[in-house]
This record gives structure tokens, sequence and C-alpha cells, in this order.
């Protein structure tokens, strides 16, 4: 496509006035309905719906028409993280009832965030193919604001439930009004109270949590006396033409659920390996199950202290979210150190390891059960828990899938057509057919040799609004700077080079120069990152003035017992790092 032609698009789009008929020519296009490539094919729309689909070689563009060119590339319908939750950021103190580190960043500091953030987040869910994401568990102020971001066509599809209607509430979440993400069940005579509480916000279904505690015989009484509880939210949320979502890890409140009528598992099976009964009970009802592999791996490496982010997460989440995670080095030196080493240590138990090593495997061997006795899997991350973070986390999820032993087309389906069967929209959007909406991902690379290809995007489509995905998030000053910060911590030579001009030069204050060039910090960099294991950067303070961001560091691991406190002064020209200056 000419330099032109992506201009244009960009002021059309920015404009929300783009309506032109808009041809991509020459494309091979990924059907995921019949799990075939189709080469040579020109995709149209003009707005929304795509309109043509055909052969290149019959279809004459009218000139000057709008053009992409689709040769040597790939498109596939937009994808959906089928599990994420907007009241959670991704980041350390998001769960206080699983991890309380309230007495460094207040819970209501967290509802802020998640309220300011949504947008944003939502822009980085875009940017990395999603064109739709799904809700199961907010709170009434999030589906107000949902509502509120509803008109914007830049930005996914939001599929969104109330809080979570739960038969176990953490106190942590108690009296936060309508911020509260949970609503506690404790009768039959509940049920018809709170869906219908829910209804006036105007769901898109209903979730519930399905919580038992104890031994197995335990859970296994308190699951069949919670058993007409949950029948009666089910039951009303159906008279309201309300699907269900629930949250059931064991195999019998999963069972109990289904055989009541719930429509979609947002959890795999943890604690079983499932029988071929339950898996056709899930086909005959029609149940579409979330696997959701990594979610609690992110919680026990965390817990560990060795969750580590790939150069993709670095550079793709949330700066401050997937930044507050490294917190924990330096949390390990307050009042809370005791707590926080004595989980580490737990978490570092052979018999912890052994635990998570068993409920991984079956997770994995439920997944492929499932996918091959023909159960529909959507797949979902339950993005926003601590560790997972919002859109980046994706592309781990699906590789998860893969090694569980899904292949690439089943793991396609399960990120495009799939999720469109939990709220019926399967007749909209999911696929690339002719009447379905023109929310697709334009790639450089085949998805089919490689799920690592589906981080290689040209262009996303939305709406039939082509957006150079590269142009979805706004950079700023302060994102960068955290950015380079965060990789700092994680010692990742790559993400930390990312945010730095090519010519970047670095300075002691006011004017002694340093260091120039990007490698020349990548000879610097590489060897301090190899030399201390231990780096850690904290920053105490940080004032961002238009283009410059002041940074007041206290860096420890450079050398054993001794922080080294310094300020840094950032300068940022055209959407990189061009100087910095230190002073000691």
């Amino acid at each position: 496509m000419c330099k032109k032609f992506q201009i244009a698009l960009a002021t059309f789009f920015c404009m929300n006035i783009f309506h032109a008929q808009i041809y991509i020519e020459n494309v091979t296009v990924v059907d995921v309905i019949h799990k075939k490539l189709i080469p040579a094919q020109t995709v149209v729309f003009s707005g929304k719906p795509i309109t043509e689909i055909k052969p290149s070689r019959q279809i004459k563009i009218p000139k000057n028409s709008h053009v992409i060119d689709g040769k040597g590339k790939y498109l596939m319908p937009g994808m959906t993280d089928a599990h994420v939750h907007f009241f959670q950021s991704g980041g350390l103190y998001t769960r206080p009832d699983a991890l309380d580190l309230r007495k460094h960043v207040p819970y209501e500091k967290e509802i802020s965030w998640s309220h300011h953030n949504m947008e944003e987040l939502l822009q980085r869910y875009l940017k990395m193919g999603m064109t739709s994401v799904i809700d199961p568990g907010a709170t009434y102020n999030l589906l107000k604001l949902r509502d509120s971001l509803k008109e914007n066509v830049r930005l996914p599809s939001v599929y969104m439930s109330g809080p979570l209607i739960t038969t176990y509430e953490p106190e942590a979440f108690k009296n936060l009004n309508k911020d509260e993400p949970f609503r506690l069940l404790s009768s039959v005579d509940d049920a018809k109270k709170l869906v219908q509480e829910q209804i006036a916000y105007q769901p898109d279904f209903i979730k519930i949590w399905y919580i038992v505690t104890g031994d197995a015989q335990k859970k296994k009484e308190q699951a069949k006396e919670l058993e007409p509880a949950i029948k009666a939210v089910i039951d009303e949320a159906h008279k309201n033409n309300l699907k269900i979502a629930i949250h059931a890890t064991e195999r019998f409140t999963a069972e109990t659920a289904v055989q009541n009528g719930a429509d979609f598992l947002v959890h795999n099976i943890e604690d079983e390996v499932i029988s071929d009964d339950f898996i056709k009970l899930l086909k005959s009802k029609k149940v579409i199950v979330c696997p959701t592999l990594t979610v609690m791996d992110n919680y026990y490496d965390t817990y560990g202290q060795k969750k580590t982010y790939t150069t993709y997460e670095l550079e793709n989440s949330h700066p401050e979210s997937i930044g507050s995670m490294y917190d924990l080095k330096h949390l390990t030196q307050t009042s809370d150190s005791v707590i926080l080493n004595k989980r580490k240590a737990r978490f570092s138990e052979p018999k912890i390891k052994a635990y998570i090593s068993k409920t991984d495997s079956i997770r994995a061997v439920n997944l492929k059960k499932m996918a091959e006795g023909g159960v529909t899997i959507a797949a979902g991350t339950d993005a926003g828990n601590i560790g997972t973070q919002h859109a980046s986390s994706f592309i781990s999820e699906l590789k998860a899938m893969k090694e569980s032993g899904m292949d690439e087309w089943q793991i396609l389906q399960s990120a495009t057509i799939n999720p469109t069967k939990i709220l019926n929209k399967e007749k909209e959007s999911g696929s690339i057919e002719v009447g379905k909406a023109a929310d697709l991902v334009l790639l450089n690379s085949n998805p089919v040799e490689n799920l690592d290809h589906l981080t290689d995007i040209d262009w996303v489509i939305k709406n039939g609004l082509p957006i150079d995905h590269e142009r979805i998030v706004k950079v700023t000053p302060e994102s960068l700077a955290q950015q380079q910060v965060n990789a700092y911590n994680a010692r990742n030579i790559e993400a930390f080079l990312e945010p730095y001009a090519e010519d970047v030069e670095l300075y002691l204050f006011p004017g002694k120069l340093i260091s120039k060039g990007k490698e020349a910090m990548r000879k610097t960099y590489s060897n301090l990152f190899d030399k201390s294991p231990d780096l850690h950067c904290e920053i105490k303070q940080r004032i961002v003035n238009l283009n410059t961001v002041i940074d007041k560091e206290s860096v420890s691991g450079l050398r054993p017992g001794v922080k080294t406190e310094a300020t840094a002064i950032y300068e940022i020209k055209n959407d990189k790092i061009s100087k910095v200056y230190f002073i000691h």
C-alpha cells in the first residue's frame, strides 16, 4: 500500500467518517470454518460488513480505489479473548484477597486505575489483533463505562456481565457499592433479586462464581447444598434471555452447573481427568469451555517470586501494570518481608511444586480430550489477575493450548469463530464471509505454520476501518520511561533498548557525553545484566513535563548490600528516548 493511502486512512479513521469501499487484493484468506487457506482472494468491504469475497482475477477494481496489497499476506478474522476482567489490572495489587498489599497501594487506587485505563487496555487488545473481548465478572460502574465506550468504533467490542453472583464473597471486596465485583448468593430467594438487579444495567450475560471449600467430600456436600440456588440463578437468567457463564473448576460443580443449564464454563476442570460421559454431556448441552491454562501459574510464579515476562510482553503490556510486578523486589525489604518470603519459600516446596504440576497436567489432558471429543473451546486468559497482563498474555495462552495437544486450526477456531458462539454472535462475526463484520487482521506471515505469526501484524480492521496497529496505542514520554525501567528490572536487553532512538545519547549531567547510539548501549547494558542477577530499580519519584521525564531512582544489585541513589532525565523525541542525563 502506498504511503499516501496510509496517511489518508489514518486521517479518515481519526475522523470516524471513513465509508469508502476498500479492497484487500491478492491475499490468502484464513478460512477458520473449513480449516483451509484460500490464496489469491480479494476481500471487499464498505463500512462494517464484508460485501464481496472472490478470486482476485474475477474482481475488477475501479481506478482511484482504496486498495490494500495483500500479496504474501494472510487475512484472518479478528480474534477474541473470551475471558478478561477489567476490574483487575494484571498488576501486583489487583487482588487483595489473594495478596494483600493495601498498605502500599490502597484498593481504591486500583479501582480508579481500572476505570481510567479501560480504554487504553482495549486499544492494546486491538493492537494485538483482538477485535472483541468477553468480561465474565465486572462491576456496575464498569458496565456503565462499557456503554460509554460502545460508540467508539475504534475499540474492540466488549461483552460484559455484571458482578459475579457468588457462593463466597472475599472480605476485601465488600462494601464497595457499584464498584463491588461480587454479589453474595445465600439462598434460592436471592437468585431472582440478584439477576433482576443486574438487568437494570443491561449485562450481556450473567456470571456465577460456584465456590466450594474444604476437602473433597466437604466440597461435594456444599455443591449439593448450593445446587437449588445455582439452578434458580440459571433459570432466572434464562427467563430473561441471558446466558450463564460459570466458574466451576471441580468436575462435580461443573457437572452440576451444566445439568442445570449453564452455558459457558469459564475454566477447565482441574481436580480430575474427565470421563467420556462428561464430554458427551458438554456436547449434548452445547456448552462452551474456556480452558485458561496459564492464569494460575502466573499466581504461583508471582508468589514464588520467579515470574518472568517475554520481550513481547514487556514491549506490549501496559507499562504501569507490568511494572508493578517488579515491586516485589523492594517490597521484600519492607515490613511485609516475612510474609512475602514465607510465601516464596512455600511455593518452592516440593509438595507445592508437585501439586502445581499435577493440576497443570490435568488441565492439559482435559483440554485435549474435550477438543478431540468435539467440545467447543474458546480461548481466554483470565487477564487482569495478578501476573496475567491484559492483551499481551493471549499469545502465551494459545501456545499453552498447543502444548496440550490442540493443533493450529483448532486453536485459530478457539480464538475466532468459537467465542462468537458464547453469545450467539456467530452469524455476525468470527469468520471471513460476506455479510459478516469486517473485523479482520492482516498478517505478514502464515499463522497455521507458527502461532507466533499472530503477532506479526500489518493492519487491523475494525468495523471496516483499516488501522495501522502501531498507531493504535498512544506513546507517551511516561510510558517510554516506564517501559525501559520494566525491561531493566527484567534484565531483558531487547525490550530495554526498544524505547530508545538509534542515535540515543547518554550524558553525565550537565553535558559530559558517555555513550552514543543503541549499539553502544547494548554492549554496556548486556554486560551489566549478565553480571547483576539481582539488579533492581525502584522509582522513588517521577516528574513528567511535556517531552521530559525525571525519575528519582534507587538501584540495588550493583554491589552487595549497597543501593545507588540517582536521578535520570529522559528526553523524548519522535516517540523515542533520544537523550538521557544521569545525576549521581
